[in-house]
């Protein structure tokens, strides 16, 4: 079954034909990321205008590097939410448009359920059950996956996601945007016990919580600011880098423990983060668990991981109609 996925809850035009859910005939991205660098994140507005240039090309390119053409494609899948609203818009009706017009099933995906999605494009032979840490520029959660369209959330963030975390870090220390990738970049260079940077409390066993270390190193540079001194930017990107991924590993490792998970997954764009990767590898050798992770192709935003979920959601009855609206809000969850 061909399913033509397309994804613009963010700065990311993206499309992509998946065959059965695993295997990848294209995957096609148009960013605006660098745009996006000169105001140090994501300006709403542009990303929707840049979506709407580029969807058309983007779908195009996606089905001739799959070598296929409209009438082969079985349905047509696309993020309705969460996103910038936006954002979202333009995709979905670019999809809704699509599907009606090519008489083709309208499949709604959500943003995190595509995340997991990605895991099965690099692990085909992934089933769930499992445990998954989705952890990215808007959500961080700990969520266990019963089933391929049913979740269940044991925690997450009560505050900052992790991803965000990383940018405004980044944008603090001038590292640019996105801001996960210029941090570990600084991080290679420094030394993580330079900086004693606090691991926040948070009320959940599972929860996590980012908005304190945030301020934490805003506060570093404010007072380093203030007494003329200067500070070390790749000791303070390694310190912070070193926390954030401790605390996302520590949770993940814990809930892994206390529900004997057998099989524990990342995904995300912060599933990229090399030393959390690390981190991970580790603690689920320890804990005698299976680790999986995607490949840092699909960590990031892509219609890959949409067009994969579509597949399952397909395969559950959850078809859209033309009323299908874009949504900026929706737990993973839901039904």
């Amino acid at each position: 079954m061909y399913i033509l996925g397309i994804e613009s809850s963010c700065d990311e035009t993206a499309a992509a034909v998946v065959k059965d859910g695993t295997q990848v005939l294209s995957s096609v991205i148009a960013s605006s990321a660098q745009e996006q660098n000169l105001y140090g994140g994501v300006v709403p507005e542009i990303a929707s205008r840049r979506h709407i240039e580029h969807i058309s090309t983007t779908v195009r390119q996606a089905l001739e590097q799959a070598n296929l053409t409209m009438e082969q494609i079985d349905a047509v899948a696309v993020t309705f939410a969460p996103g910038l609203i936006g954002a979202v818009l333009v995709g979905v009706n670019f999809a809704k448009g699509l599907a009606y017009a090519s008489g083709k099933p309208l499949i709604p995906v959500h943003h995190l359920r595509g995340h997991v999605a990605a895991l099965y494009l690099s692990h085909p032979q992934l089933k769930p059950p499992f445990l998954c840490m989705v952890a990215s520029g808007g959500h961080s959660h700990i969520v266990k996956v019963t089933d391929y369209t049913k979740f269940e959330v044991l925690g997450r963030t009560v505050d900052d996601a992790a991803g965000e975390a990383f940018d405004k870090v980044s944008r603090t220390l001038g590292l640019g945007y996105p801001g996960g990738p210029a941090v570990s970049k600084a991080a290679q260079q420094g030394n993580r016990n330079a900086y004693k940077l606090p691991t926040p409390h948070v009320e959940g066993r599972y929860n996590v919580s980012f908005s304190g270390l945030k301020t934490a190193v805003m506060n570093v540079v404010n007072q380093a600011e203030m007494k003329g001194e200067s500070i070390s930017v790749c000791d303070l990107a390694a310190s912070f880098e070193w926390r954030i991924t401790e605390i996302l590993s520590e949770k993940l490792l814990l809930a892994a423990k206390d529900t004997n998970a057998p099989v524990i997954c990342l995904a995300g764009g912060v599933a990229a983060n090399h030393l959390l990767r690390e981190q991970l590898e580790k603690g689920a050798a320890k804990i005698k668990a299976e680790l999986c992770m995607p490949e840092l192709k699909y960590c990031g935003d892509n219609a890959a991981m949409i067009a994969a979920q579509g597949y399952y959601e397909y395969l559950a009855g959850n078809i859209g109609g033309l009323d299908l609206n874009g949504l900026a809000t929706l737990p993973i969850d839901y039904q």
